[in-house]
């Protein structure tokens, strides 16, 4: 159970050469869905990434846990950086941090969040003909001076 499907180590392997090879500065964050998936518990997840490290990889990925408890001994059992997937319902960043946290995704949560502000908006345009869904949105301005950096 701890082997991930065939040949992925290999396939970070050759990443990993061709980018050394090739000077380009390459991170190589190998993602391990035990837990999403419920496909294995710490023991499998640790024996994944030093799997992956050992191959190439600069870091691990872990979505699913966001317990105190689990998300230390998966900082502390992984010789490399640590990502995790955090969303409603998880500690801070400051928390998540503390307990060896390296990155912090997201996922597809804030896409999630503005479809689900559009849904509400087009019932309520839809329902009742009023538009308070869209009260606090960035103005013009706002949006102008976003989308202008680094141009």
């Amino acid at each position: 159970m701890g082997v991930p499907p065939d040949g992925v180590w290999g396939r970070i392997a050759a990443a990993r050469e061709a980018a050394d090879s090739a000077g380009v500065p390459l991170f190589v964050n190998a993602r391990i869905d035990t837990y999403l998936r419920g496909a294995g518990d710490l023991a499998v997840t640790l024996e994944r990434a030093a799997g992956f490290l050992a191959a190439g990889a600069d870091g691990v990925f872990v979505p699913g846990p966001v317990d105190p408890v689990t998300v230390k001994s998966l900082a502390e059992g992984v010789d490399g950086p640590l990502n995790v997937m955090a969303g409603p319902g998880a500690p801070s960043v400051a928390e998540l941090s503390s307990l060896g946290v390296a990155r912090i995704s997201v996922g597809s949560g804030i896409a999630q969040a503005a479809h689900a502000l559009v849904r509400r908006a087009a019932r309520e345009l839809l329902g009742t003909g009023t538009y308070e869904s869209l009260a606090g949105g960035l103005d013009y301005g706002e949006l102008n001076t976003l989308l202008g950096k680094g141009r």
